[in-house]
């Protein structure tokens, strides 16, 4: 397992946004997790991402205990997120936003970036090379020198997927990655998520509403309902699950 949460809780006062929820992703997984409003999805991702700190539980990545890890920790250890309110920096072009975190080649420190250096200049070539060559990746090549405010909806979620990208994970969560796309759009961000997971050797853990999208993408499905883990399985498994029907589906099987 790359992944495990055992007893996962949150409580901010007298709410428990998420109550005693286990958690297993292997190498490669594609998943979904999945619930109506308010289940505690996101929150659960802030957890294993590092963006807030569980009120109990443990968390384990690449068989580490980082169940005390920050975000910023987490993302060094090789986990990465896109967020379900688009985060980009509008002040920069959309090179320059994946430009800012991208790992390749060593640090070259302060004196050789204010000098300049050669080894500061092979640097940026690695840094340019590598984001140009992920934003070409996400179908975003010819916008490189464009405003993200300026790029369609659609468009600004795979930005944020190819920032993400530039981190080198090997955990990639999504936040809504198919929200404000129409189906073509739909159906070619499955196509693309299904390759980065081959291209890129990831384990995938996904949040979406649109129930046709995690149907259709992901192989295993967690179901949260209150902040608490109703259901677990395939997706026949979890559209025919009685208690996801009456949580969520809102119909028969």
């Amino acid at each position: 397992m790359i992944f495990e949460a055992r007893g996962l809780t949150k409580r901010y006062g007298g709410l428990t946004a998420v109550s005693g929820v286990d958690m297993e992703l292997a190498q490669g997984d594609l998943v979904g997790l999945i619930g109506p409003n308010g289940a505690g999805k996101t929150t659960c991702f802030n957890l294993i991402t590092g963006a807030d700190a569980p009120t109990s539980g443990t968390i384990r990545f690449k068989g580490e205990d980082v169940t005390r890890a920050r975000d910023f920790q987490m993302a060094r250890k090789g986990v990465a997120r896109t967020f379900q309110n688009i985060r980009l920096w509008k002040e920069m072009d959309v090179l320059d936003n994946v430009r800012a975190v991208c790992r390749a080649g060593e640090p070259c420190g302060f004196a050789a970036a204010a000098l300049r250096l050669p080894r500061f200049r092979r640097v940026e070539r690695a840094v340019t090379e590598k984001a140009t060559s992920l934003l070409q990746r996400l179908g975003l090549g010819d916008v490189l020198a464009e405003s993200p405010g300026d790029l369609p909806y659609g468009d600004q979620r795979r930005l944020e997927i190819a920032r993400a990208l530039a981190l080198d994970p090997d955990l990639l969560l999504l936040d809504e990655p198919a929200a404000g796309m129409n189906p073509t759009e739909k159906a070619r961000l499955m196509e693309t998520v299904r390759d980065l997971r081959r291209e890129f050797d990831l384990t995938i853990l996904l949040i979406d509403h649109d129930m046709k999208f995690v149907m259709g993408i992901c192989e295993r499905i967690y179901v949260l309902d209150h902040g608490e883990r109703i259901a677990h399985g395939t997706p026949a498994e979890i559209r025919c699950d009685k208690k996801v029907i009456e949580a969520y589906l809102g119909s028969e099987c």
